[in-house]
């Protein structure tokens, strides 16, 4: 990152810059704001989940569509004079400084923050078929505990890579009345057994390429396949890869599983120095419960280390570290 240019348009700099709006940055936001650190939560807008109509099993807020509950975290943070949100923009190169970090925004300012969350997200690998966006989030999903109880008693098909599809299908039957596994041509031995397993289990199976849903009034009615042949199902779940959505991480050279995750600790520090990361980005369910349990965790971290440090002209003296004033 040597050759990133400065731009002149400085905004103010900050304790904690957290990059990402969703719910594990807006969380981590809020956690550093409450120790009176001064915070920049930057938002590009690009939340995972913002197809989805209503998100589930959030206590409190079961039932509530993202859009709503997201809302809802957003002026729940703007009551904090010490946090801003800066939407509409993205962090697009960040370098290390020795006293902190530098971001560049596309929107050609930069930004100076002593401790830095990452909480970018990752981005949905999904497939490409007709009509798919249509039904995406409202009867075509890719996560069984999320949505899994609101297709309970319907006729459910399945697609997806033929390594994960087979447990997707059988924990499907949780909730739906019927399930269908949509695999491809594959006829090895495994691939075989695979299938009579699932059949065993009331599981039907075809082989196809899906090609187009339909449905109509926004309710989903069938999946065709290439062959025209017509697989009845009222909801569909679909397995999908997924990719991190930014390569802040990379670019500082954070450390990743063998999964492509970020890795943290118990505290959400990344393996660079002064450096978290939050939410779907890192190891775990792809819960909004979590991405904010995260966040939070992440925040009061970032909060905690600038304990007996410089902090920004505009925010309050920190306490003192105890770990270094007390005898030990």
């Amino acid at each position: 990152m040597q050759g990133m240019e400065l731009n002149e348009r400085r905004r103010d700099a900050v304790d904690v810059a957290v990059i990402g709006g969703g719910y594990s940055g807006i969380s981590a936001g809020m956690w550093a704001a409450r120790y009176r650190r001064r915070v920049a939560v930057i938002d590009g807008g690009q939340q995972r989940n913002r197809a989805t109509q209503t998100a589930h099993g959030y206590i409190g807020f079961d039932g509530v569509s993202p859009a709503t509950l997201l809302e809802r975290a957003r002026a729940d943070l703007s009551r904090y004079p010490h946090a801003e949100i800066i939407d509409g923009t993205e962090v697009d190169q960040v370098r290390s400084l020795p006293d902190g970090f530098l971001l560049q925004l596309t929107d050609d300012t930069t930004c100076e923050a002593r401790r830095l969350i990452l909480a970018t997200g990752v981005r949905d690998l999904l497939p490409e078929i007709e009509n798919f966006e249509d039904y995406y989030g409202k009867a075509v999903f890719t996560c069984p505990s999320c949505d899994g109880y609101e297709v309970q008693g319907q006729a459910v098909a399945v697609i997806g890579d033929s390594r994960q599809i087979a447990g997707l299908a059988l924990s499907l039957l949780d909730w739906a009345a019927s399930v269908t596994m949509i695999v491809d041509e594959s006829s090895s031995p495994q691939e075989a057994e695979i299938r009579a397993t699932v059949a065993e289990h009331g599981i039907k199976v075809i082989t196809g390429v899906p090609r187009a849903l339909v449905g109509t009034d926004g309710r989903l009615q069938s999946l065709r396949l290439a062959d025209d042949t017509i697989v009845d199902c009222e909801a569909l779940f679909c397995t999908v890869g997924h990719e991190q959505r930014s390569d802040l991480a990379k670019q500082l050279g954070c450390d990743f599983t063998d999964e492509g995750c970020v890795s943290v600790d118990e505290h959400c520090n990344t393996s660079v120095e002064h450096v978290y990361a939050a939410g779907d980005m890192t190891p775990g369910p792809h819960l909004i419960q979590v991405a904010a349990a995260q966040g939070a965790t992440a925040g009061v971290a970032a909060a905690q280390s600038l304990r007996g440090e410089r902090t920004t002209s505009r925010s309050p003296e920190p306490a003192p570290d105890p770990d270094r004033v007390l005898p030990s």
